[in-house]
Order: C-alpha cells, then sequence, then structure tokens
C-alpha cells in the first residue's frame, strides 16, 4: 500500500515552480502542543523537499486565536470562525512573493482563503494553493 509520501512524489509540482515560498496552514501553540505536529508543515516538506528554488516557510504565517476546530462547523459558521484568525510575523518577506500555501484538507476554502487574504495585505504577488485532500 503507498504511503503519503509515494503519492506525493508522483505529483505533478509544474503548477508551483515559480512560487518563492511553501507556507503551511499554521496551527495555533495550544492545538499544535495538543496534536505534537502540524500535517500541513509535514506535507510542504514533502512536496517542496527537493525543490531548491522554493523554501518552506512556517515562520511567516500565525494562527493569532486559537479559534474552534473547523471540523465541527458548518460553511456559515467556518467563515466566521477564522475572521481576522491569522497575521504574518515576517511580514517584511511577503511583499511581491509567489506562495504556495499548504493545506492538508479543502473542505469548504475558508481557511485557505483566510490565509490567502492575509498574505496578499502583507504584499504577496500571488497565492496558490496545495492540499493533500478534499473532502
Amino acid at each position: 500500500m503507498p504511503g503519503i509520501a509515494d503519492i506525493v512524489s508522483c505529483y505533478d509540482m509544474s503548477e508551483f515552480e515559480q512560487c518563492d515560498y511553501a507556507v503551511p496552514v499554521p496551527l495555533h501553540i495550544k492545538r499544535l502542543r495538543r496534536r505534537g505536529l502540524n500535517q500541513s508543515m509535514l506535507l510542504a516538506d514533502l512536496f517542496f523537499k527537493e525543490t531548491a528554488d522554493c523554501t518552506v516557510r512556517s515562520d511567516i504565517l500565525v494562527r493569532k486565536y486559537h479559534t474552534v476546530s473547523q471540523t465541527s462547523l458548518g460553511g456559515e459558521a467556518r467563515r466566521k470562525n477564522l475572521v481576522n484568525a491569522f497575521v504574518c510575523r515576517n511580514g517584511e518577506d511577503v511583499p511581491g512573493k509567489r506562495i504556495c500555501l499548504v493545506d492538508d484538507v479543502f473542505t469548504t476554502g475558508t481557511t485557505v482563503a483566510e490565509c490567502s487574504k492575509t498574505l496578499l495585505k502583507y504584499g504577496a504577488k500571488e497565492v496558490r494553493i496545495l492540499t493533500f485532500a478534499r473532502a
């Protein structure tokens, strides 16, 4: 049975060749401590470990609030839950950059939309979305 790394190695990454940074969707520190890992960070490392031109940057995007897990919410509640939940910590590194935002699962798109909005507000030239699965 193929593992995640096997699946990732077969993916055509040409759409992301022009990206400067791969930015994983951040977890709030409380959730990160509880889980022990950020699955989006692991995916970013798997997708971009062979790519010299695109650096994985987990230090750019930060989740400001410890929000309710999106998995327990419907569409409208998901959108309200994440309003202004993200900020750029190293915003000076964002202007003019093409960013690949990496998330584990795309459900309603609320998480990647809020993260993208934040990155664009800080001057990102473009944000492309890469997710492992779609629900």
